[in-house]
Formats: C-alpha cells, structure tokens, sequence
C-alpha cells in the first residue's frame, strides 16, 4: 500500500512536503477548514514550489465553502505549478461547515460542484447558476495563468453512508475516509461507487479525474490499479458511452484514501500509554466533538455510540464550557480540532475508539491490519503527524515504502 501524509495548513508546511518527498511518500496533503487551519491554497503553493514528485493534496473542499469558479480557478493554478500532481478531495463540508456552527451541504449539491470542477479544469465548459439565472462558464485564459492540460485526480469524501460513494461512481472519482478501518465498510462503499458508475452512461472523451486519466497524460502519476485492487484497467483514459455491468468503469482505476492515525509501538510499549494516546487522540477527539455537536439536533450518530463513549462525550462538553443546544457551541468544541492533544484530554481517547479509528501496534500487527484495508480496496494510507512530524513520517515511510 502506498503511503502519504496529511497536515495543518500553516507557515513551514512546505519543508514538511520536501521530507515526505525525500522519504519516498507519494502524497502530501493539507486540510481545507478555514476556521481552523491556514489556506490550503497558500500553502500548497509553497509546496509545489519546493517540491518534484510528490502529489499535493487538498482534503477536502466542499460547494459551501467555494464556489465552482473559485476553486477550480485555486485548482488549475496549482496544477500551474505542479503539472498533473494535484489531487482535489471534495466532500459536503462536514468539518468546515460545523466549525461555522453550519450543517453540511447536499449530497446533490456536491455532484453539481464536482462535476462543475472536472469540467473546468480540463478546460470544458460548465453551467454556472446563481438563483434564476443560469450561464455557460469556462476559463477564458489559460496557458501561463492557469493549467487545463494535466488532469486533476477528483476523490470524494464518504464514510458509512452510500450517496457519496454514489457520486463517486457517477463522476468516476476516487474516495476518501477518515478513520474508516473496517474492510466490510470499504468493500461496501466500493459496491455503491462501482453500481452507480455501470449506471451511468458517459460522452465519449470526457475525462473523469480518475488516475487512469492521469497517468495516461503526466509521468509524475503511476500507471492504474493492478486488477487485484478493484477489476481491470483503462488506462487510455477515455470514457465508454455507456457501462453496462461487467464493462470496465472509471472507477475501477480510481483510487481509494483511508485517513487514520498510526502508531508503531516500541518494544514492550503499552498500547494504551500516554505516546499512542498522543499520537492519536485527534481523532479521537474530533469523533466525540461531532457527537457533542450533533447530539441535539441529529441524535442518531451519539446514540450508536455504546455508554462509555457517551460518558466520554459529556465530559468533553463539560471540559468547554458548553452544551448540545448551546448556539455558539462550535466556538468551544473545535479550537485545536485535529491537533495534538493536551494531557489533560488523554482519558478521553478510549481504548474502543482508539482500535476503531486508529493503526496502533507492533510492525507485524500494522502490516497485518493495513493488509486487509489493501484486500479491501485501499490503495493509500495518509497519516497525520501531530507529535513529531519528522520521526512519524520517517516511521511511516519505514513501514510502507
């Protein structure tokens, strides 16, 4: 399984980017939340700047964040300064928009936006609409400002659920998880992506933002998936006009990314120390937040959640100062969202929660649970490094590459 790397946005990240490029990783990629983290734009720019090889990274934007026009006009700029190394995770905005104290976007809502993006940054035309009133748009100057040419690989956010992995299919994009290390989960959404993908029928030509498009036109891209990932590969690119079942789909070359934490034990480490608790307590936390947050208004997900966690959830409000009907909540719940946890906090990242959405243990166990991700159709593990980012991703890079 490849590897890679994901990060705050902030001042430096581009020296980060050039070390996980000497170590080998295959992607660098930072966060879009405006609220919480720098702008990924900024700084993947920098990143494009002081790197080759590696494939940069936007996890993930969402329609209620950017316009179209906006963020396929960052996109193509970017593809400007790292020609076909650009990778766009779009999703309906879940982190971003909370921590405004606003709902997430429409699962209709982000087909509409990626497929506005696929088109305009391969220099196509799209329809663009503000109220009643809807025009034909397309970049009216490209060359030296903004690059069209190189593909852009599209992946879609998804967890549980079967609309996005949907979109997926539909759009012909890759996925995207956060902390989802269950194989059953994956080969789930997998089915969705691939059953909606033989659904649709596709002009010829039109290119999807799968990998198999871009590495069929940019040598920084690996050539597509082996057939054991996912059914064979069309690695030419194209688009059939149709996809009855059993014909190759886009998807079957387009990638999938799990984000998860991970933590190599010393020897005679305990799993359950004060170092695996750092090293993965933001995901931990940024799970109970969510369920804090949403306890009120969408009770389903806190009530999935057994007692000790629901425990742990109502600890975490206590410890902000805030309540589930509180309006300025998300002004308590995700300062520090995703960073490195403070010690006082570790007794809330629970055993159960962290074996559920985090890769601690021994090298063998690693490789084991990375295997059956791998046999699930995961063809990338990202990691975020919150203690000491040089050593994780040299430990990653270790394991992986």
């Amino acid at each position: 399984m490849r590897a890679g790397v994901v990060i705050s946005a902030q001042p430096g990240v581009e020296e980060l980017a050039v070390r996980a490029e000497e170590l080998g990783l295959h992607s660098f990629w930072v966060y879009d939340t405006p609220m919480v983290n720098g702008d990924p734009f900024v700084a993947l720019s920098l990143c494009a700047k002081a790197t080759r090889r590696i494939r940069l990274g936007i996890g993930v934007t969402s329609p209620a964040l950017r316009s179209a026009p906006a963020a396929a006009s960052g996109l193509a700029s970017l593809n400007a300064l790292a020609p076909g190394r650009i990778i766009c995770g779009v999703g309906t905005g879940n982190t971003s928009r909370r921590t405004l104290g606003m709902r997430p976007s429409t699962a209709a809502r982000l087909e509409e936006f990626t497929t506005a993006l696929q088109d305009l940054c391969a220099g196509r035309s799209t329809e663009y609409r503000e109220g009643d009133r809807v025009r034909d748009i397309r970049f009216l100057h490209t060359g030296a400002h903004v690059n069209t040419a190189d593909p852009i690989e599209f992946v879609v956010a998804a967890l549980h659920g079967p609309k996005a992995a949907a979109v997926a299919g539909r759009r012909g994009t890759g996925l995207i998880s956060v902390g989802l290390l269950d194989p059953t989960a994956w080969h789930a959404l997998h089915d969705a992506r691939r059953h909606a993908a033989q659904d649709t029928p596709r002009s010829p030509g039109s290119g999807t933002g799968s990998r198999a498009d871009t590495a069929g036109s940019t040598g920084s891209a690996n050539s597509a998936k082996s057939a054991n990932s996912g059914g064979l590969t069309d690695s030419t690119g194209s688009s059939n006009p149709a996809n009855p079942a059993g014909a190759t789909d886009p998807t079957d070359s387009a990638d999938s990314y799990v984000v998860a934490p991970l933590h190599l034990l010393d020897e005679g480490e305990d799993p359950r120390g004060d170092a695996a608790r750092d090293a993965t307590g933001h995901l931990v936390l940024s799970l109970l937040a969510f369920a804090a947050d949403t306890a009120a208004d969408t009770p389903a997900f806190a009530e999935q959640l057994g007692p000790e966690e629901r425990e742990a959830v109502r600890r975490l409000l206590d410890r902000r100062g805030t309540t589930p009907t509180a309006p300025d909540r998300h002004t308590k719940l995700y300062p520090d969202y995703l960073e490195r946890i403070a010690p006082q906090d570790r007794d809330l990242v629970l055993p159960s929660l962290m074996n559920a959405l985090a890769l601690v243990g021994t090298r063998d166990d690693l490789l084991a649970r990375i295997a059956t991700l791998e046999q699930a159709g995961v063809d990338e593990l990202l990691t975020q490094p919150v203690v000491d980012p040089p050593t994780e991703m040299a430990r990653l890079a270790g394991l992986l590459t």
